[in-house]
């Protein structure tokens, strides 16, 4: 992840912070060359991205995640320090760092292949969740660290635990090729989602585990279960809201495509900054915002998801970026 400030200052330990929760690894864009492949690597993992995005865009911001203690989690763990990251809730694993092969099509499409059974990421355990009174205001948890153990019930049990006290968003950001149990991403999303506060999703998602099913239709589910706001992404095509203020779309920004590496991940952080921007910090404010305020946000994550698509891999944006890139696609 390029562009980092040599040396950010450490977030001030008392400002309540946003915490993204789930796996921090390494991305290996393998390209061919004299005959064989070579390797740009890249850090990166969902979660991960969410934080560095966070901080990018002016949110105080803080991770929970296993970091292995090799050297590649010791260079995990200077990127999220450099970027202005809490990381009092990194937890340090004597397990290997995850690492994911990347191969972008013709199109900027990414297809993945994950290395990382019995990683440091996976490792989180129900001690290592962050104590009640930690200052944290909201709470992020995506990607295959839902299904993954048993990382994966101790973020469920974040969520059965913070219900009601923090705000809980969700992006399942679904990697089959982690946890090929496509029932068993449906049955995780499902009890998340009805714990959270805010879900997005993006369609491509929805046509692997709910093949046939509308994004209203699923929303409306969601919702009725428990959700307050479901946001569903269509790339290209742009994003819809479904929640108390009715249904809102937001056109996506034209650029030229590098990949589309990180682009959801860019999307859900610059949602959760224009609803820190917003003072929707609790689900009773987030249902009170109006079909504007939802407007005015998912358009900001769009911008910031769209300059992440003109660069390589996930180098998400700063939000002085993001800002004048709206204003001149307007």
């Amino acid at each position: 992840m390029p562009d980092r400030p040599a040396h950010a200052a450490p977030p001030p330990a008392d400002r309540p912070m946003f915490l993204s929760c789930g796996e921090a690894l390494w991305d290996l864009f393998a390209a061919e060359r004299d005959g064989g492949l070579s390797f740009d690597a890249r850090i990166g993992g969902s979660p991960f991205n969410v934080a560095v995005g966070l901080a990018r865009l002016g949110v105080a911001s803080g991770i929970l995640a296993g970091v292995s203690t090799d050297r590649l989690g010791a260079r995990l763990m200077r990127a999220l320090l450099e970027e202005g990251v809490d990381a009092r809730f990194v937890r340090s694993k004597d397990a290997p760092t995850t690492l994911s092969l990347v191969d972008v099509g013709p199109d900027g499409a990414p297809a993945y292949a994950f290395y990382g059974a019995g990683g440091a990421d996976r490792a989180i355990e129900p001690d290592d969740l962050p104590p009640a009174d930690a200052p944290i205001w909201g709470v992020h948890a995506g990607s295959y660290s839902l299904t993954a153990e048993p990382i994966g019930s101790s973020l469920l049990r974040l969520f059965e635990r913070e219900r009601g006290r923090r705000l809980l968003c969700l992006d399942p950001n679904v990697r089959l090729g982690v946890i090929p149990d496509p029932a068993l991403w449906r049955a995780r999303i499902e009890a998340f989602a009805a714990l959270a506060d805010l879900v997005k999703i993006s369609a491509e998602d929805i046509g692997l585990l709910w093949p046939g099913v509308e994004p209203a239709e699923l929303a409306a589910r969601w919702r009725a279960a428990g959700a307050a706001l479901v946001v569903v992404t269509h790339g290209a095509e742009g994003a819809e809201a479904f929640g108390p203020a009715g249904r809102t779309r937001a056109p996506a920004r034209r650029v030229r495509a590098v990949d589309a590496v990180g682009a959801g991940d860019t999307f859900q952080a610059a949602l959760i900054a224009g609803l820190d921007a917003a003072g929707a910090r609790s689900r009773a404010a987030l249902s009170a915002l109006g079909g504007e305020d939802i407007a005015r946000i998912m358009n900001f994550a769009a911008a910031a998801a769209a300059l992440t698509c003109a660069r390589r891999g996930a180098d998400l944006p700063r939000r002085a970026e993001v800002e004048a890139f709206a204003r001149e696609a307007v």
